[in-house]
């Protein structure tokens, strides 16, 4: 809502001057935690965790988790501490934020640190992508774990587009999810030829690189279930519908558990309240089968 304000010397008065009601009447109640914690090295995080109303851990137990972010390539650990997670923004459910999945019992974390940080002395952040993604995902976890909330064994990542490059990575790289959500990513950087995001430096330039941090050549190692989800007319550069495509060939001919789902008109960000709908519809599958309700994958009879 809007107020009037007025300042006098070190006086303030408001009025209020509209009277909207709340949109989102379900929402009221999920409870708003802004979390902070560190990772293994040190660096400090950030992430604005959201739980079902009136949850209580010691009644309630651990919850299953999904995790949702988006990765940043930072040349500093200063400059990497300085990122936070928006902590007063009003929750309010879109096809990016995912809170609404805490009225369905899960526990949401979103915008959790996702630094790339380079070395101090040379060296360029996306040399050690992969192990930085694991390190940042196996924080949130132990730290959420560590204070009683999830349950570190039904925990599931996503995130669109540098975010779907982070699920798939984490999923080929660690066994810590049950589940990945990955909307228009890139999963093959030799794809992506003249640099991503912000490196700079060409295939040619970083072969090595190029090939480490591009999942695709992993996909013989995928853990878990990995939702792919792709709009057919993105007009992104480094995410044409064909990388997911060719990813979720390479996944299902290694015998791997994938689908692909294929957003009808959609550029790289969906606008299409069927589609949003359907890839809603096509998230809580995955979150019900795969997470909440998981199996032993070490002891199929439980």
């Amino acid at each position: 809502n809007f107020c009037l304000v007025s300042v006098k010397g070190t006086n303030a008065t408001s009025k209020r001057i509209t009277n909207f009601e709340n949109p989102l009447p379900q929402m009221m109640d999920i409870q708003d935690i802004w979390l902070t914690y560190r990772r293994s090295d040190g660096v400090k995080m950030t992430g604005r965790l959201y739980l079902p109303a009136g949850y209580v851990k010691e009644r309630d137990g651990r919850l299953p988790l999904l995790m949702w972010t988006y990765p940043y390539e930072y040349q500093s650990r200063a400059e990497a501490e300085k990122y936070r997670v928006p902590r007063y923004n009003y929750p309010v459910p879109n096809r990016a934020q995912l809170m609404h999945w805490a009225t369905k019992g899960y526990a949401v974390l979103m915008g959790f640190s996702m630094p790339i940080i380079a070395p101090e002395l040379k060296g360029k952040p996306n040399d050690s992508l992969v192990e930085q993604m694991i390190m940042n995902a196996e924080a949130a976890i132990n730290h959420l774990d560590s204070i009683g909330i999830c349950d570190r064994d039904r925990v599931a990542v996503g995130g669109h587009s540098y975010g779907a490059f982070m699920t798939a990575n984490l999923l080929t790289h660690t066994k810590l999810f049950k589940a990945g959500m990955a909307e228009s990513g890139a999963y093959n950087r030799s794809l992506t030829p003249f640099g991503f995001q912000h490196e700079g430096r060409t295939y040619w330039k970083a072969q090595k690189m190029y090939n480490k941090v591009s999942p695709f050549n992993y996909a013989d190692k995928l853990s878990g279930h990995l939702l792919l989800v792709h709009g057919t007319m993105d007009d992104n550069t480094g995410t044409f519908p064909l990388q997911s495509e060719r990813m979720y060939y390479a996944a299902a001919g290694c015998g791997k558990d994938a689908d692909y789902v294929q957003l009808p008109y959609e550029a790289h960000t969906y606008v299409y309240i069927e589609n949003i709908l359907h890839n809603v519809n096509e998230q809580w599958k995955v979150l019900e089968n795969y997470v909440k309700n998981a199996k032993d994958t070490e002891n199929p009879e439980n």
